[in-house]
């Protein structure tokens, strides 16, 4: 349809000017039409767009490829860093194996000393107060005292024993008690050390990089834990020494008071013969 315009405007025009002589006129508009033809306008097809973006991202790649290349190359002598000196991958790996070993082969050997079989007792009673103080419980100090006293006995009544000696008898009960309590509660922070140990084990030998100092004040902690229990069992030991020495200062003074009053019996005879 557009032909058919492009041929019959121009002879539109030229019948115009014959009829109406604007010979300057027709000539101008008919100019214009064949310079049209000749030199028609540049036409932008599909892929015009897609050209211009090419051409953009030339440029851009022209102009930053470099420093992307110097950034990659950065980058990569960090990682390597990181992988050799600050974090070596390898040395890591090894002391990873080594852990592990170490775990296999020393895991069940403290269990297994803690829960070796030396239970002596054969009577009844004594063996349920040796059950009692090895169970590493210390929810149960009251049946712990009631075992104690069905083994040991209990503190003679006044009628059979003098003020002096039952002293004596309840003072070696209360120590003798004290260290079992203390036993049994050691027993417990050794098993819940031991549990907190294997964790430890459990989280080095999987940890990653750069968290060693936290597994390091963790396993300080439970040294710390362990050396405490360790200074209660000592000072339940000093405190043993500090009574069996009181006891025996005990009898000797109530030696010298049975002395003295059988000298004073004596000394009564006499005086009535």
């Amino acid at each position: 349809m557009s032909c058919w315009v492009t041929l019959i405007l121009p002879l539109f025009l030229f019948l115009a000017w014959v009829r109406q002589s604007h010979r300057i006129l027709g000539l101008t508009l008919i100019g214009v039409l064949i310079i049209t033809f000749i030199f028609p306008a540049s036409a932008y097809a599909q892929f015009g767009i897609l050209g211009g973006i090419q051409n953009l991202l030339n440029l851009i790649n022209r102009s930053i490829h470099g420093i992307l290349n110097g950034i990659a190359s950065v980058t990569q002598a960090i990682q390597s860093l990181h992988d050799q000196i600050v974090w070596p991958v390898r040395l890591i790996r090894q002391a990873r194996e080594a852990l592990a070993l170490l775990i296999s082969q020393n895991r069940g050997a403290l269990p297994e000393i803690l829960n070796t079989p030396v239970r002596s007792a054969t009577f009844p009673i004594p063996s349920d107060l040796e059950a009692r103080i090895r169970n590493g419980q210390t929810n149960d100090f009251a049946a712990l005292a009631q075992s104690y006293n069905r083994t040991f006995g209990a503190v003679p009544e006044a009628s059979n024993a003098d003020s002096t000696t039952r002293n004596l008898i309840d003072a070696d009960d209360a120590v003798a008690l004290s260290a079992l309590k203390t036993l049994k509660a050691s027993d417990q922070s050794t098993a819940l050390i031991l549990e907190s140990g294997n964790r430890i084990e459990d989280e080095a030998s999987s940890a990653a990089p750069g968290s060693a100092p936290f597994l390091t004040a963790t396993g300080v902690a439970a040294n710390i834990q362990s050396q405490a229990m360790m200074q209660k069992m000592l000072a339940a030991m000093i405190r043993q020494e500090a009574t069996k020495i009181a006891e025996v200062n005990g009898r000797r003074k109530r030696y010298g008071f049975l002395v003295n009053k059988a000298q004073q019996g004596v000394s009564d005879i006499l005086q009535r013969k």
